[in-house]
């Protein structure tokens, strides 16, 4: 919520949003940051709260996978389609396969210190992505 507020201060008055996706981008941060908290708040619930103890070994990560990154790839590519920076697409590139390793290979095989140790680090880089690809992205759309 406070994103959106401080993106309305941000944007010239006769800038026309309707051609921006930046709301692709926002979409991404909300659900990285959704992810990061889901990361850092599961072991701290299930240490203060014995009885939950049973659902520690679900596994949200995949789940979330299939809406993050297409989102992802969709926002960024709309976003390299404005401002033509490989840097944020191999960022975000980057950020999506810590992802992908975190909720797959690193869940399964490297054990749970690892899937979260890859998933909270893809989803720092790819929040930070989308943001810097929103930056960008209103960089191309302001009015001179």
């Amino acid at each position: 919520m406070l994103y959106y507020i401080l993106r309305a201060r941000q944007l010239p008055m006769n800038q026309d949003t309707q051609k921006s996706p930046d709301w692709l981008d926002g979409a991404a941060v909300v659900l990285s940051a959704l992810c990061l908290v889901h990361c850092l708040a599961l072991p701290l619930v299930v240490a203060g709260l014995p009885f939950l103890a049973q659902f520690s070994e679900g596994h949200l990560h995949a789940q979330v996978l299939f809406a993050v990154l297409p989102l992802s790839i969709i926002a960024l590519a709309l976003g390299f389609r404005r401002h033509r920076d490989l840097r944020i697409i191999a960022a975000g590139a980057l950020g999506m396969v810590l992802l992908a390793t975190g909720a797959t290979f690193a869940h399964t095989q490297l054990g749970l210190t690892a899937d979260r140790a890859f998933t909270m680090t893809g989803s720092l880089i790819l929040a930070i992505t989308h943001w810097k690809n929103s930056r960008r992205e209103l960089s191309c759309f302001k009015v001179d």
